[in-house]
């Protein structure tokens, strides 16, 4: 394969022998280098039966449904026979684009396509009363650190108070499970966007002990192809000749495909009986300049010579690498080897709600300096710190 690479020629991938025996014309369908290929490890698989039995004649709710994760979330669900997908996304156009897949796919009746913000109470009132949703998977957030560091209220008011409005609906409404997707970035948080979700990940711990609904979360890490990821990124940079951007030569993260995530989502939902937060085994972290160096060698382009990578520094918030679980947590085994659940947290809602006041005050004050919005994030997410030193600390690891 180096040696192929090498030589400067693109590479391609030709189709495995049972894609010949099962495909009429894969003989013929040599493939480009596609996101899975990048991965380092095989590809994680569920257990579909479960997921069938849970998802089968229900009516499903997915916030964010036209996000990467939210529009995967409703093909996946769609393939196990829901009574209804309700799909609730603010951004029309992604929203308008997985209606027409879906409904080109399957009964145009059992999909309803509806826009609103998470933000609007009255809104989601609206929604849950009309279709009684059996299921809701939150995928609405705010998930870009840089900019969710530069518009912090932005973050606090759709992703804290967007999960408290749809956990309070899905309460009053009596739906039998809340999903929350929350993200690796949530543990031990040095950014505004991460802080943000491992609060979202305290409310719902919170009211599964106050609420007949079962809540839980799926906690994991980079997702590969997902809007705002860096494989994109270094596509449409190397189409151009490059320079591919690396924050640092150092940094590393946990990756995984869009349909493995969601897998993994509704697989640890079949698992859950309420209140736990559920983790992926996502193997070894990659390092973001080896998958640049990789990306550029199976475009047959050689790193540094046909297509430099440029360092550029981390940005506002970012880590050096990112952590799946806190230290206080533990992981107990579940059924599949790729899934645990971390440790219950004893947070009430009664302390919720006073954490949640704090930030009402702060998202009510127009003119509030940030120094203060993090200042309160502190105080009411304890494990965030920002790592303003996290410069430093790379360049001291570069040089040894």
């Amino acid at each position: 394969m180096e040696l192929c690479q090498d030589t400067g020629v693109r590479t391609r991938v030709l189709p495995t022998t049972e894609e010949i025996i099962n495909k009429q014309g894969a003989i013929n369908s040599l493939r480009d280098v596609q996101i899975e290929d990048l991965l380092g490890r095989e590809p994680i698989h569920l257990d579909n039966r479960n997921i069938n039995s849970l998802i089968k004649d229900k009516t499903v709710l997915v916030t964010g449904g036209g996000g990467s994760i939210g529009s995967e979330l409703c093909r996946q669900i769609m393939k196990n026979h829901p009574k209804k997908l309700i799909i609730f996304d603010i951004y029309e156009n992604n929203l308008y684009d997985i209606e027409l897949e879906l409904k080109a796919n399957y009964s145009k009746d059992k999909i309803e396509a509806i826009v609103g913000s998470v933000r609007d109470k009255t809104r989601l009132n609206e929604i849950f009363e009309l279709y009684k949703p059996e299921l809701v998977f939150h995928a609405a957030a705010h998930k870009h650190v840089p900019l969710m560091e530069k518009s912090p209220l932005e973050a606090i008011k759709n992703n804290v108070f967007g999960t408290y409005n749809v956990a309070n609906c899905c309460d009053k409404y009596d739906v039998k499970r809340f999903v929350l997707i929350s993200t690796d970035k949530a543990v031990n948080p040095t950014n505004i966007m991460g802080a943000t979700k491992r609060l979202c990940e305290m409310i719902i711990q919170a009211k599964d002990k106050a609420s007949k609904t079962e809540f839980v979360a799926v906690r994991f890490g980079n997702v590969l192809g997902s809007n705002g990821s860096v494989v994109p990124l270094f596509k449409k940079q190397i189409a151009k000749g490059g320079p591919v951007t690396v924050t640092h030569k150092d940094i590393t993260r946990f990756f995984m495909t869009i349909p493995e995530a969601v897998q993994l989502v509704l697989q640890a939902v079949t698992y859950a009986k309420g209140g736990e937060i559920f983790v992926l085994d996502m193997g070894e972290p990659v390092k973001i300049y080896d998958l640049a160096v990789n990306l550029i060698k199976l475009s047959g382009f050689q790193p540094n010579v046909d297509i430099p990578i440029k360092i550029t520094g981390l940005r506002p918030g970012e880590k050096l690498y990112e952590e799946i679980l806190m230290d206080d947590e533990g992981l107990k085994p579940t059924e599949h080897s790729k899934i645990y659940i971390a440790k219950p947290s004893k947070i009430t809602m009664k302390d919720i709600e006073e954490k949640l006041d704090i930030l009402r005050e702060t998202i009510s004050n127009e003119d509030i300096e940030l120094d203060k919005i993090k200042e309160n994030m502190k105080k009411v997410v304890p494990t965030y710190k920002e790592r303003k030193n996290e410069e430093k600390v790379g360049e001291k690891i570069e040089q040894k």
